[in-house]
């Protein structure tokens, strides 16, 4: 990889690492949230979920005016929201007596900024290079900044509420900051040619794809959803029991909750690197990851023992990393420049969906009992392995 395209992309992966921060950096401060503010266990869940539910909306449409009018033009002006939602919620934070209103008004406008920046990520590095080889390892490096994003999410988010409990919300924009610069500065993004679809021939041309391609798109959109679901559900999992249970908090349980996250970073690297241009290959390896993942949540359904735990969780931190860029290079080298942005976007959606998900149905699942909660989610992960082997066919030559 070339060195200037080389800087393009470190600057386009500052873009997952700080959508991610601006989320999870948040989850260790909340039980601090719920205390400082006085309010209820639901409302303080609020200021994660908004966050989801307003990413899940708009990425759609992201994507689609990402195809028209070119993704900078797009993520730049996200970044720039997002980072204005920040700063509404921190000032109220610190300056009005009761701010939750606000913060979740600040929230609201981070998740419609993260929905036009982070998403758009995944077909401007299918634009960028034109080699197949170069695009699949260009995903596993985003892949892996996502993921490194969740890994430092806790500690920095526990090391920054240790100053004062709102700072996480100040912090965002300085990080967003950032990324804009650096897009601005090192990304030279390939121009567009021919004039855009119109809109009605975009929904024709939208409709022709899944009518075409269907079976495998919604297959991945379906393993996408379930992967975050449920990395993001073990850990709330996790981070309940190190507390209740081990009487673990703070900067000590964001360590160790990022174990499986540096697993599964760490596995998207390589990954990334070594699935090269080969369709076929990262079928197999979603498969691998998929059968990794699923063999590690079924181990943890017949034990409670902390360290059989972590061990099944950094198992399953590895399968996910080895699904994950696979699925990316499907999806974004499966689809056409003009419709890949709101391909991407629609599977980013379902990635968010997951992530919402995951969280409330643990939290449910959790007080039936341990064997069920596993043993269910080994049944979702037997589906998304069956999903993987029978709906996803590509051929080394669409």
């Amino acid at each position: 990889m070339e060195e200037k395209k080389t800087w393009d992309l470190v600057s386009i992966a500052s873009i997952p690492l700080v959508m991610t921060l601006g989320n999870s950096m948040l989850i260790p401060v909340l039980p601090a949230i719920e205390k400082e503010l006085n309010i209820s266990a639901l409302q303080v869940s609020m200021i994660i979920t908004v966050y989801s539910i307003v990413a899940i909306i708009c990425i759609p449409i992201a994507g689609y005016m990402s195809d028209r009018y070119g993704r900078k033009k797009i993520i730049i002006p996200s970044l720039i929201i997002a980072g204005i939602g920040g700063l509404i919620s921190g000032f109220a934070s610190w300056q009005i007596d009761d701010p939750y209103g606000i913060i979740i008004f600040g929230r609201l406008l981070q998740g419609l900024g993260a929905a036009g920046a982070s998403p758009i990520v995944l077909p401007l590095v299918g634009d960028l290079f034109k080699q197949e080889s170069e695009v699949s390892e260009g995903l596993g490096v985003i892949e892996t900044s996502n993921t490194f994003g969740k890994v430092l999410s806790p500690i920095l988010g526990a090391l920054l509420a240790s100053w004062v409990w709102f700072m996480p919300f100040f912090a965002f924009p300085i990080f967003c900051t950032i990324s804009i610069f650096l897009m601005i500065f090192l990304v030279k993004t390939p121009p567009k040619t021919g004039a855009p679809l119109a809109f009605k021939d975009f929904l024709h041309s939208i409709k022709r794809i899944f009518k075409n391609e269907g079976r495998w798109l919604y297959a991945i959109f379906l393993i996408g959803c379930i992967c975050m679901f449920v990395i993001f559900g073990v850990l709330f999992y996790l981070s309940t029991m190190l507390e209740e249970q081990h009487g673990i908090d703070g900067v000590k349980k964001g360590i160790i909750l990022a174990i499986p996250l540096a697993a599964l970073c760490l596995s998207s690297y390589v990954t990334g690197k070594g699935i090269g241009e080969e369709k076929i290959k990262m079928k197999w390896m979603t498969v691998i990851g998929l059968g990794l993942l699923t063999i590690s949540v079924f181990s943890i359904s017949f034990s409670k023992d902390i360290y059989v735990l972590l061990t099944a969780l950094f198992a399953s931190g590895i399968g996910i990393g080895i699904a994950l860029p696979s699925l990316d290079a499907l999806v974004t080298e499966g689809i056409a420049k003009e419709q890949r942005g709101t391909i991407t976007s629609i599977y980013s959606s379902m990635r968010f969906a997951g992530v919402a998900l995951g969280p409330p149905v643990f939290a449910v699942l959790m007080k039936a009992s341990h064997f069920i909660l596993f043993f269910t989610n080994t049944l979702v992960c037997i589906a998304a392995l069956v999903t993987a082997l029978v709906a996803v066919k590509p051929t080394e030559d669409e």
